[in-house]
C-alpha cells in the first residue's frame, strides 16, 4: 500500500524539498550549497557540490535527492528526513551533528570543535559506504 499524504517520513513536514538548477554534476544524495559564483537572485536558484573551508560552510541548502547535470533541475531535501546522504564513513553512530568542511565535495562530516559553520544535518545512523540517513536542518 501506498504511504497517505501526511502519514510518511517523505509525505509531510517531516521532509520539504525544493528545486534548484544545477551549476554543475550533482550526485543523488550530495550535500548542496548555493552557488555564488552567478549574481542576484541566481546565487540561490543555483546550487553546486557543497564544499568547504577548514571551518565549514554556511551556504549548505541540503541533501539532493538525485543525480543531474549542469543546467539541468534537481530536486533537494531542504529540510527533514533524507535517506543515503553522503556522510564520511568517519560518523560512526547515530546522533552526531553534521557539517560540510574540506574532506570531499558533497560529502559530509562530523562537526569539529573548529569548525564556524553551523550544523546542516544529524545522522541518524552510522555511515557505512560513505553514506546515511540523516536529518537535515533547515538553513534558510
Amino acid at each position: 500500500d501506498p504511504v497517505a499524504d501526511g502519514f510518511g517520513a517523505t509525505t509531510s513536514h517531516r521532509r520539504q524539498t525544493e528545486m534548484f538548477i544545477a551549476n554543475g554534476a550533482i550526485a543523488a544524495g550530495d550535500w548542496v550549497m548555493f552557488d555564488t559564483t552567478k549574481t542576484g537572485a541566481d546565487r540561490v536558484l543555483n546550487v553546486i557540490e557543497a564544499v568547504g573551508g577548514g571551518t565549514g560552510t554556511g551556504l549548505v541548502v541540503g541533501v539532493s535527492t538525485q543525480a543531474a547535470a549542469a543546467g539541468e533541475r534537481v530536486k533537494v531535501v531542504v529540510a527533514g528526513y533524507a535517506e543515503g546522504a553522503s556522510v564520511a564513513n568517519a560518523v560512526a553512530a547515530a546522533g552526531i551533528a553534521l557539517v560540510v568542511d574540506a574532506t570531499a565535495a558533497g560529502q559530509a562530516v562530523a562537526i569539529a570543535a573548529g569548525d564556524l559553520a553551523p550544523a546542516c544535518g544529524v545522522s541518524l545512523e552510522a555511515a557505512a559506504g560513505n553514506l546515511a540517513d540523516v536529518w537535515v536542518y533547515k538553513q534558510f
